[in-house]
């Protein structure tokens, strides 16, 4: 799987590509980052990729040329492929999306900044996908980005070393994840269910299984009319 991240600020994409499971994954081979700056596209002298808007109004928008000639550099890519732009207006990021995005050879996501992109980049690039991950405004894309490369890489066969914790996570049966403990079992007098201390793993299934329903009534009961519904 490869990642193609188009933005004004490589170094925050390396930073977070380098670290921890996405680093290791990363290292591993398992996936491929690649951080591309608009800037470096730009037919700009001064390498300014933005300007003020048409109409009038503050902040500045980010310019067509540089970000097509970036997205065209990527090219051909290696299907089958995602195009994604970050938005608020986008599709609401969530795990059904990623199992779909995990399913890729490339996904290239394109950063905004600023007021956004220019609205002709969505005739200029085909087959691109808006996607937001909440109702919240974030000062670029970046986060995003991560959000999403980070997700989709827990999804891939040996990202993870025991890909059977990625299957026991929130969401991927449709629950919220049950609760966990580990040593001492006795903390300032706060106990861990008896249950878990047994070695009967029958009666510890049914007990994650009860307690994973338990929390998603009462916290999320949107997802269990979801389940219903579906």
């Amino acid at each position: 799987m490869k990642f193609s991240i188009l933005t004004l600020f490589p170094e925050i994409i390396e930073a977070y590509a380098s670290a921890s499971i996405i680093g290791r994954a990363r290292k591993n081979q398992v996936i491929e980052v690649e951080a591309v700056n608009f800037r470096d596209f730009t037919a700009d002298p001064h390498r300014k990729v933005d300007d003020s808007p048409f109409g009038g109004g503050s902040g500045m928008v980010l310019a067509c040329q540089p970000i097509e000639s970036a997205f065209e550099s990527l090219l051909p890519l290696a299907e089958p492929a995602r195009i994604l732009i970050t938005t608020p207006a986008g599709r609401r990021f969530d795990h059904a999306y990623a199992l779909e995005l995990a399913q890729c050879q490339q996904i290239v996501m394109l950063c905004g900044h600023y007021e956004g992109f220019d609205e002709r980049i969505m005739q200029l690039i085909p087959h691109i996908e808006e996607v937001s991950i909440g109702d919240f405004v974030l000062t670029g894309g970046e986060l995003p980005a991560l959000c999403i490369m980070d997700s989709v890489t827990r999804l891939i066969p040996g990202a993870v070393q025991k890909f059977s914790s990625v299957e026991a996570d929130s969401f991927y049966d449709g629950l919220l994840d049950y609760p966990h403990y580990t040593r001492p079992a006795d903390y300032k007098g706060l106990k861990v269910p008896d249950v878990l201390l047994s070695g009967n793993h029958a009666e510890i299934a049914k007990w994650r299984k009860a307690k994973a329903l338990e929390k998603t009534q009462a916290l999320r009961p949107d997802l269990l009319n979801s389940n219903l519904s579906s």
